[in-house]
Formats: structure tokens, C-alpha cells, sequence
């Protein structure tokens, strides 16, 4: 699949242990598979975001996992993929462990979900916060 790429997000999968490179790279994919909309960039600094009339996830490689986050507390999880954050108003997580596999379609449903409310104006309008 081809996409526009940002070049700080290579720059920074590049950085990453193999198992956590491929695993981003999955995701990054994944997301753009959803939509051919989504734009790549980088927020905080370092941090791969995926947008689209707003955020859709991002990545944080942490030490044992790497975290892909999920911004829009809305979208139904029906398939149990999300790891952390499952109270929270804005957003929650799904990490993947070393050795672990990508819940590839549950996340694409997730991503589409979200991508849905950020057309319908973010889920905070859709909540009236």
C-alpha cells in the first residue's frame, strides 16, 4: 500500500527494536488502509500521531511493549483488544508485548470508528464536552 509517509515517522520506527519497528510499522499500515485521508506526523516531539479532522492514534514504544494509543473513548472495544485506560474521557491503549501479535481487524474497526466520529465532528461534540 502506498501513502504519504513523514519522514520523522521512519526516523523514529527506525530507532526501535526489530520486534517493536514491525509492529509500528503494522499499525502505521493499518491505519492508513482504513482511510487514504489519514496524515502521518509527529506531536510531543517524537511521538507518531495518525490524524484525520483529528487524532486517531499514536505510538509510544515503551520498554517491554509498545503502546498504540486510541483517541476517542467512544468506540466500542467488543472484541476485548484495549489493555489500558479503559475509564478514561479521552482515550485508551492497546500495547503489544514482544512476541505478541496485532489484533489487526478489531483494531481496523476501531479505526474506523474513529475516523467516523472525527467526520461527525470528534467524539467531544458528539458527548457535548
Amino acid at each position: 500500500m502506498e501513502y504519504r509517509i513523514d519522514p520523522r515517522v521512519d526516523a523514529y520506527l527506525d530507532a526501535l527494536p526489530a520486534w517493536q519497528r514491525e509492529v509500528g510499522q503494522q499499525v502505521r499500515d493499518l491505519v492508513h488502509s482504513v482511510d487514504p485521508e489519514v496524515e502521518e506526523t509527529i506531536k510531543r516531539t517524537v511521538q507518531p500521531y495518525f490524524v484525520l479532522r483529528g487524532n486517531i492514534c499514536a505510538l509510544l514504544a515503551a520498554k517491554t511493549h509498545l503502546n498504540v494509543f486510541l483517541y476517542d473513548p467512544l468506540v466500542p472495544d467488543p472484541h476485548g483488544i484495549i489493555t489500558a485506560g479503559h475509564g478514561n474521557k479521552t482515550g485508551r491503549t492497546l500495547a503489544v508485548h514482544e512476541g505478541g501479535t496485532l489484533p489487526a481487524e478489531p483494531l481496523a474497526e476501531m479505526f474506523r470508528g474513529i475516523i467516523a466520529n472525527n467526520r461527525a465532528g470528534g467524539w467531544r461534540k458528539l458527548t457535548g464536552r
